[in-house]
């Protein structure tokens, strides 16, 4: 989950327009569709490609649809209520050339086929914001020769999480766009790395009326959690826009070409005899792999990971960062007998994955996973074992868990037909939004959902809470819509504690904490208690490893 976490930092951006007919859509060869595995880290991760293999997984029906017509998830309609919530992976092979565009085509050829999905297009009234021109936009008119694209650079960039009390100089989000249209760069601007956090995820749309290309950049600061005391100057993402380039981010509603669901299975049809028996274990070695420790930090910015083309860089990995990764342990709590030299000793990999195998890179789009972690994972394993010498067994034992259960309630019955899913950000009817206190930097809106599904669902809406799986004990039937918001759990650490008593956070930070968040804006509580569950035990392991 940290490298996920690592390397979705450096998402890049990805536009969005509708994609072509399936009439004449090309085909995969041989297609695998299955029900994903159970997992404590659900989200899309892929599409993956390589040497003719293709892998999505752990996609909804709505990630598939978003993928096929190259279209943001918002801009999905209609459509049963479990369209954001079962999840589905895809295994396929293409022979001969194939490009982004074309594989676009044949995973829409495969939903008309194996889930007989029919849709069309549509206009819906949406909030977003709007970007507009002010009386004098600062942007150069660019060449037509000039090579099209944005990139996005970190100035200083911390080397690790801030230590309370002390100072931290500011990081500065630098975002350069050459031979870029105004509606590409609206498209873009959810993608660009902390942008998220001031439009609370909401689409970005152009209304600027300005026609061609430009050369532009812009440079703003991430928000931090409170309390956390820093140097150099703030620069929000909406002032920058204006001061910066003179346009304009302002909230709208306005209607929006969606693609609109008539139909879709929830089961898909029946793989095929080949398609069973054409997609065996993925390898679980390297072709070939170096390990050598780190140099020293000194004060230097930090390597970036890179992945891309089967290459894997992973500098000043711990050991313990390799074990939790190539082991899927969600915390600490989960390695056992772990010598202190795991958090300490750094190491800088290198590594190519075997021919065929899709490992992915740092080019996603803000709704994906880049790096197919399922594939990496296996030959991450057999480094660590094979380097370090490691032995090691899983056993249960007992670990703080939580139960979810009713106090007093204060939840709205949901529509039956509405789609089951939680979300970040404000809704257009919500009153409520998480910049009005930036210490309540989430906001998490749930619809038609369950208690049971809720339970389920909090370990991966607050991951810095919760470790285990929680258990629904509320006795609460039927689907839910509701809104609450909270407090990153890092935020904590650097402010009072909440006043617990009375539902506001204590002064001066504004803090609240998932628990109290529950508490008192849901009337839910979380009781802690022991539960068993499944961890890594190392019988033994060795400091020095193996040479490359």
């Amino acid at each position: 989950m940290r490298l996920v976490v690592v390397l979705s930092l450096f998402a890049l951006i990805s536009g969005a327009v509708f994609g072509q007919s399936t009439d004449t859509a090309p085909k995969f060869e041989v297609a695998d569709v299955h029900s994903s595995p159970q997992t404590s880290q659900p989200g899309v991760r892929g599409p993956f490609f390589s040497s003719g293999r293709y892998e999505l997984r752990f996609a909804t029906m709505v990630d598939l649809i978003s993928m096929a017509y190259n279209v943001d998830p918002e801009k999905i309609a209609g459509g049963p209520n479990w369209l954001e919530l079962d999840r589905f992976d895809v295994f396929a092979k293409i022979s001969g050339g194939s490009n982004a565009e074309s594989r676009r085509r044949m995973l829409q050829a495969l939903l008309a086929e194996r889930f007989h999905l029919v849709t069309h297009t549509d206009k819906k009234p949406m909030a977003a914001f709007a970007l507009t021109a002010g009386k004098h936009p600062d942007l150069k008119e660019s060449s037509s020769d000039e090579q099209t694209g944005c990139k996005f650079d970190v100035q200083n960039a911390p080397n690790g999480p801030p230590t309370p009390g002390t100072p931290i100089q500011l990081p500065t989000i630098l975002y350069t766009c050459k031979n870029t249209t105004m509606e590409a760069f609206a498209a873009a601007i959810p993608n660009i790395p902390a942008a998220g956090q001031y439009l609370n995820n909401l689409l970005v749309i152009d209304q600027t009326g300005l026609k061609g290309s430009w050369d532009f950049s812009l440079h703003f600061t991430p928000k931090l959690p409170a309390g956390i005391t820093t140097t150099g100057e703030s620069i929000p993402l909406l002032d920058a826009i204006e001061k910066q380039l003179g346009l304009k981010l302002e909230m709208s509603t306005t209607p929006m070409p969606v693609i609109a669901v008539d139909r879709v299975d929830r089961k898909p049809t029946e793989n095929s005899a080949e398609a069973m028996k054409s997609f065996p274990p993925l390898p679980t070695e390297f072709e070939v792999a170096s390990l050598k420790p780190s140099p020293p930090a000194n004060g230097r910015e930090a390597a970036r990971p890179d992945i891309k083309n089967g290459r894997i860089y992973l500098p000043r990995f711990t050991v313990k960062n390799l074990i939790q990764i190539a082991w899927e342990l969600n915390g600490d709590e989960f390695l056992v007998n772990a010598p202190g030299w795991l958090d300490s000793d750094r190491y800088d990999i290198l590594a190519k994955a075997p021919e065929g195998v899709a490992i992915g890179d740092l080019t996603p789009s803000r709704t994906t996973i880049p790096v197919n972690i399922d594939a990496l994972r296996p030959m991450l394993k057999t480094l660590a074992t094979d380097r370090f010498k490691i032995k090691a067994h899983i056993e249960e034992r007992p670990l703080n868990a939580y139960t979810l259960v009713a106090v007093k309630p204060k939840l709205k019955k949901s529509e039956p037909d509405a789609r089951t899913k939680w979300q970040e950000g404000v809704l257009p009817d919500s009153k409520a939004g998480k910049n009005a206190n930036p210490s309540l930097g989430r906001l998490v809106t749930c619809q038609n959902v369950t208690m049971a599904q809720f339970a389920e669902m909090l370990p991966n809406i607050a991951p810095g809470y919760l470790r285990t799986d929680v258990v629904d004990a509320t006795g609460l039937e039927g689907g839910w819509d509701f809104t609450f918001s909270f407090s990153p759990a890092g935020a904590l650490q650097f402010s009072q504690k909440p006043n617990t008593d009375s539902g506001e956070a204590s002064d001066p930070t504004g803090v609240m904490s998932l628990f109290d968040a529950m508490t008192h804006q849901l009337g839910l509580k979380l009781e802690q208690h022991k539960r068993p569950a499944k961890v890594l035990v190392i019988d033994s392991i060795e400091r020095t490893p193996a040479e490359n």
